[in-house]
């Protein structure tokens, strides 16, 4: 499959014959009626039109979800056996590869071969990896008095709601599933209006794999209505939610105002990438600084979008930027040669558009980019951007674009890139370049970020936790950690 030519690509895609329907209670439902178009950003084709959900859906989705936790077998199973249902998972996404990359590139505009490679290799390595951990959790029994004995039991918290945004289809929707799968709960997938398809297919996927009727249901729907009713739902335990901070305020309020469900939220970033001069290489350094914004057409919450540089090697650095960001091919996602491929939406396209004439209009310096190209395929393509002399104080420096848009601002001391690296209201991810290893200590505890790379950047695998601080949310994906925000701890005393 790695191998594949455009032109196989091409004549899978118009083969393709995309789900449409709620999967609901282990079978397809299609729901009221009621549709919504899923386009193709790569030519703004109409895709499909697929099941719209209101309440009604939304409503039948979690009491499927709740009879299968109140008294189906998936809670009752043993870890192992739980484990096993969801590596048989990860081994149909493997098998279904090809198909799941379509929709995903279809759906959201991303390079065919990074969504069979990067994307559907790390859905496949979540389901597996919280599948093997399944059964190699224990319980506590705290040494007390001694005339009792004392129990302290990790138990699943019920019925999840897991609301995933585009950029990351199914890999998001795996860091939410897998370990609250894994831990016995019984989930409701609402995924993004915009990428439902591949989400429709996971669903399918995982009654094929031996998930019991009611474990995972997947709904799809148009704008703020499903994820209304699945937030102010009195019968949803937990719900976790990736995309923007407004809309996660949202989920916030509606827990307070219903059944005060916890709520674990992954949002925004506007993350510093501080190259020092004592970097131990220059070029990898600006390498990767142009691969980490350009990477998924800059639609990433990690995206390192403000480039923090020394001004004694700002030249030096910018110059390689901007001639790495000039020598990306942006073109047809389904063609393999393609290294950046289409933006999420017309919609979107727009509002990043805004962003680079508002850097312009604030005096930043734009240093290649900032136009829309590819106008005669229909979809919706920008060039790889980067503007430097950013004022900190901008937008540009300060807003999340959601984009390939990179702003650079330079300091004269690490005391002045710490604090501008910190002059944002989020805090998931940052990264710095230095040779010195007490540097690199000292600005990674610095630094109010979830993560940090040091002389790298978005490395790292299953075994350490990701999310994020202040604006960028709260709790942990991935990792055992994930699996404390499916559990509840239960004390139990026994006097002997």
């Amino acid at each position: 499959m790695a191998d594949d030519t455009y032109a196989q690509w091409l004549r899978r895609a118009e083969a393709l014959r995309p789900p449409t329907a709620h999967h609901i209670d282990g079978a397809d439902e299609p729901g009221g009626g009621d549709t919504f178009a899923v386009v193709a950003p790569r030519d703004g084709h109409l895709l499909a039109r697929v099941a719209d959900a209101g309440a009604a859906e939304v409503d039948r989705a979690v009491a499927a979800a709740r009879r299968a936790f109140d008294s189906g077998p998936w809670p009752r199973l043993s870890p192992a056996d739980r484990g096993r249902a969801l590596i048989r998972l990860a081994d149909l996404i493997e098998e279904h590869r090809a198909e799941l990359a379509l929709l995903i590139t279809l759906e959201m505009g991303k390079p065919v071969t990074e969504a069979q490679g990067i994307e559907l290799r790390a859905a496949a390595t979540t389901f597996r990896w919280y599948g093997q951990l399944a059964d190699k959790l224990s319980d506590e029994s705290p040494h007390v008095a001694p005339d009792a004995l004392a129990l302290v039991t990790r138990e699943p918290t019920g019925v999840v709601g897991a609301v995933v945004p585009w950029n990351f289809p199914l890999t998001l929707a795996s860091w939410k599933l897998a370990p609250a799968l894994a831990a016995g709960c019984t989930a409701v997938l609402k995924p993004s209006d915009r990428s439902p398809l591949s989400a429709l297919r996971l669903g399918r996927l995982a009654t094929e794999a031996g998930l019991p009727p009611g474990v995972l249901n997947v709904v799809t729907g148009e704008g703020p209505a499903p994820g209304r009713a699945l937030g102010t739902h009195p019968d949803v335990d937990v719900l976790a939610f990736t995309g923007s901070t407004a809309v996660g305020r949202h989920f916030l309020r509606y827990a307070a105002d219903s059944n005060l469900k916890r709520v674990w939220l992954e949002l925004g970033g506007k993350s510093p990438h501080i190259i020092l001069p004592d970097a131990p290489d220059l070029a990898r350094a600006a390498a990767t600084a142009a691969w980490g914004i350009f990477f998924n057409q800059g639609e990433m919450c990690t995206a390192p979008s403000r480039l923090l540089v020394h001004r004694a090697i700002a030249e030096r650095v910018v110059d390689d930027v901007v001639g790495h960001a000039r020598l990306l091919r942006v073109g047809d996602p389904l063609d393999p040669a393609t290294q950046m491929g289409a933006l999420a939406g017309e919609g979107h396209l727009r509002r990043v558009l805004e962003h680079i004439d508002g850097g312009t209009a604030d005096g930043a310096r734009l240093r290649t980019g900032g136009e829309r190209v590819r106008l005669d395929s229909g979809g919706t393509y920008l060039q790889p951007t980067v503007f430097d002399r950013v004022d900190p104080a901008s937008r540009l420096a300060r807003e999340e674009i959601f984009g390939p848009v990179l702003s650079v601002l330079t300091f004269d001391d690490l005391d002045e890139a710490v604090a501008l690296a910190n002059a944002t209201e989020y805090g998931l991810a940052a990264g710095v370049w230095t040779s010195d290893l007490s540097t690199a200590h000292r600005v990674a505890r610095a630094l109010r970020a979830g993560t940090v790379w040091v002389n790298c950047y978005e490395e790292g695998d299953l075994t350490v936790p990701f999310g994020g601080m202040k604006q960028s949310g709260n709790g942990r994906d991935k990792s055992a950690h994930a699996l404390e925000k499916y559990t509840e701890l239960k004390t139990t005393w026994i006097q002997l």
